[in-house]
């Protein structure tokens, strides 16, 4: 029901799911297990897989060991890499361009930090017209905590439990757990 003429596929979207903000990551191994899980399973149906990937001057520093994504998950050429440096990963990126090449309405979307990067791509993909499906046990955050947040645990059943009751016209936005994702309309 994508509000974007003629994009009729879905693409599963991994966001920053890089040793710097993932490390110390509520449920990390599991969480990277079943996106790799997705990426298996979107390669096999001919589903594209668009990788994201955050830099910054402090903490993701372009090129670092915490830059790089982490081991579990390898991306394949020529799956798109699309960098960024604002929360939104269409902010001053070529995602966009990426998306509307493959025809790509629906997006599949995991990776990390549930609380920033996470939330502001849901909400820029579904704004700009796009399906939004977002996988409940394949996206993650770090304990914050300590500078008032709820526990990362909360955070991400909050995420999930306000995602699946979102809408728009002409757009769908849900939620599904790894195992359920299906990458048809």
């Amino acid at each position: 029901m994508t509000t974007l003429p003629d994009r009729p596929n879905s693409a599963l979207v991994v966001i920053d799911v890089q040793n710097g903000n993932t490390a110390q990551a509520h449920e990390r191994d599991e969480v990277v297990a079943n996106i790799g899980t997705l990426v298996d399973r979107a390669r096999s149906e001919g589903v594209p897989v668009v990788w994201v990937q955050h830099s910054d001057e402090e903490n993701l520093v372009k090129g670092s060991d915490a830059w790089q994504y982490v081991p579990e998950l390898v991306r394949q050429e020529p799956e798109p890499v699309v960098h960024k440096s604002f929360g939104d990963a269409f902010e001053d990126t070529d995602l966009e361009g990426v998306l509307a090449d493959a025809g790509v309405g629906r997006l599949v979307v995991t990776g990390a930090s549930t609380d920033a990067c996470i939330r502001s791509t849901i909400h820029g993909a579904f704004t700009r017209g796009y399906d939004v499906t977002l996988v409940a046990d394949a996206h993650t955050t770090e304990d914050l905590s300590e500078w008032g947040a709820p526990p990362p645990g909360q955070v991400i059943a909050h995420t999930n439990l306000y995602w699946q009751y979102h809408a728009a016209p002409g757009r769908t936005a849900g939620v599904s757990d790894t195992q359920d994702v299906s990458f048809g309309s």
